[in-house]
């Protein structure tokens, strides 16, 4: 078994697998590298990390409640898109901390039903904008819902296009109201 000493920030950063956090100015503290001895032996190395089973997400994925979206200019929303959803969300009693957003023009985010389903393990869906087709899902047409074996997808229209036609803002909002409520 050999050990492994070293004094480069990087190399630390990418050898520990736990983060950590101080508070305070920069100045308050700091961290000797001088004592860090890294076990670098084979039973010692972490398991590699699967990154097609990982996501990069916003919220809580634990409430069963998805939304999926893909915007490829924001990471999640555009800032009037997010204020709406906010709104739409919190008329609901929820809030953007206990429900996942997930964005799948991020290019880490695997755009693969399956692999959402496992991730996720949601019981409500929804589409913002996504094609059903786009998941290899089934044909949903906008405005409805499909329910499957484990969860329910609710196909609707992308923020931008509500906002742009209100009607579509109408024809979503009584809608998602019966697809949250049951």
């Amino acid at each position: 078994m050999s050990n492994l000493l070293t004094h480069n920030p990087a190399a630390l950063q990418a050898l520990m697998s736990e983060t950590l956090f101080g508070h305070g100015e920069v100045g308050d503290f700091a961290v000797s590298t001088e004592n860090i001895v890294v076990d670098s032996s084979p039973e010692n190395t972490p398991a590699p990390v699967d990154t097609k089973e990982t996501f990069i997400f916003q919220g809580d994925k634990s409430t069963g409640v998805l939304f999926i979206l893909r915007y490829p200019e924001y990471p999640y929303f555009s800032p009037q898109a997010e204020e709406a959803f906010v709104k739409t969300i919190g008329a609901l009693q929820l809030t953007a901390e206990n429900v996942a957003v997930v964005n799948l023009a991020n290019p880490h985010n695997p755009n693969d039903f399956k692999q959402i389903m496992t991730f996720f393990s949601p019981k409500k869906i929804t589409l913002l904008g996504v094609e059903p087709a786009s998941l290899k899902l089934p044909a949903i047409a906008h405005n409805s819902y499909m329910k499957g074996k484990v969860a329910t997808v609710f196909n609707t229209f992308s923020f931008e296009e509500m906002f742009a036609d209100i009607q579509k803002k109408k024809l979503f909002w009584n809608e998602f109201k019966t697809f949250i409520g049951s």
